[in-house]
């Protein structure tokens, strides 16, 4: 028995001086990870947490019902749907001519649930900061950052176009793995902006391209600046209400009434993520309503060739905060998550995509994951 106490007590000890450590270091975001991960059985973060953060609620304005195609969930490809399966899908959807013609969910989800975009959050701050500028709240892509946040009025050459492409030059940390890294602490930790205090420029901006969810932070920052809302009631206003949603999204917050998490964490379904797709089809319009200007949209999917990667070569994949590529001889665009959150669209088919999940697949060489090229196929046999 005293075995025991001695054993409990020296390890109440070694916990205590742990937290300490942990605290006097700047990571005390870790016990917030912990609990929410390992504690719970988990790795790494879920599609499903939103009950566990903070969040303001996106709200809804006249729901604007999708009508089903003739054929909906009648033609499908059966190998294709297999292939899809592996990756642990929880919806799959698929508009075609502005109808649903294919829509399956999988375990105990359907179609009002309410699943973590990831990074296809970042699109949504793309086309907030063109709609900002169809306003003439900011003049244009091309000011300098510091113009509306003063952190940055001593570096005039970083452009909010710079971050918009990814290629600030500020020295943010993407390791998803590294529990120390920025997208930990923004993910975990309780202040936003103050985490942003610790990095700043430290390379030549609008040279290279480096995939980093802290640049889309600081786009937040700027809309938060000349909007003096929060981004979840300028995306109700200006989107979720015009675009008719059916549910309330949820964004995620770093704290109690706090900021949102804005490179990522907007709850929502299917149906309602395939309206984003659906104006970035029609070129920023809904239903003959103009939400951002096709002006924008067609600045944001254009590639940024003008820029290089790690390797040295030209930029044909991303623009504004959005994803592309050429396939089967048509141009795509698109909105990804890292656990296989999907927002697609082929402009010559006029097919949006949604695919919703656990898992993607891995990274090839052109920076497109494998999986993403299995909702290609199956939609294109629509």
């Amino acid at each position: 028995m005293k075995l025991l106490k001695r054993f409990l007590l020296g390890l109440i000890i070694i916990l205590a001086l742990a937290s300490l450590i942990i605290i006097a270091t700047g990571h005390s975001h870790l016990f917030k990870a912990v609990a929410s991960t390992y504690l719970l059985g988990r790795t790494g973060p879920s599609i499903d947490e939103h009950a566990i953060f903070e969040s303001r609620e996106v709200t809804t304005g006249k729901h604007q019902p999708w009508e089903t195609g003739k054929h909906y969930n009648k033609i499908y490809d059966k190998k294709l749907l297999t292939e899809i399966e592996k990756f642990n899908p929880a919806a799959l959807l698929v508009v075609k001519h502005d109808k649903i013609v294919y829509e399956k969910y999988w375990g105990d989800y359907n179609e009002n649930s309410l699943t973590n975009s990831f990074s296809v959050a970042k699109t949504f701050i793309g086309l907030l900061i063109g709609i900002a500028i169809d306003e003439g709240k900011i003049n244009s892509v091309d000011d300098p950052v510091g113009n509306y946040l003063p952190k940055y009025k001593d570096n005039p050459e970083l452009t909010i176009k710079h971050l918009l492409t990814m290629s600030s030059g500020i020295n943010f940390d993407e390791s998803y793995k590294s529990p120390f890294g920025h997208m930990a602490k923004a993910y975990y930790g309780s202040d936003i902006k103050e985490l942003n205090k610790d990095y700043s420029l430290t390379e030549t901006p609008g040279k290279k391209w480096t995939y980093l969810g802290g640049n889309t932070i600081i786009l937040s920052f700027i809309l938060e600046e000349v909007t003096g809302i929060s981004i979840a009631e300028y995306m109700s206003q200006k989107v979720w209400q015009p675009i008719g949603a059916k549910n309330a999204a949820l964004w995620s917050l770093d704290k109690k009434d706090g900021r949102e998490k804005a490179y990522c964490c907007f709850y929502s379904n299917a149906r309602d993520f395939a309206r984003i797709g659906k104006l970035y089809l029609n070129d920023g319009l809904w239903n003959k309503r103009r939400i951002v200007s096709q002006k924008y949209v067609d600045a944001s999917t254009c590639s940024a060739y003008n820029l290089k990667d790690k390797n040295g070569m030209p930029v044909g994949f991303y623009g504004y905060q959005m994803w592309m590529t050429y396939y089967k001889d048509m141009d795509i665009f698109y909105a990804r998550g890292i656990q296989g959150q999907f927002i697609i669209v082929i402009p010559e088919r006029e097919i949006v995509i949604v695919r919703l999940g656990h898992q993607r697949g891995e990274n090839l060489p052109n920076y497109h994951p494998s999986d993403f090229y299995t909702y290609l196929d199956f939609a294109l046999k629509q």
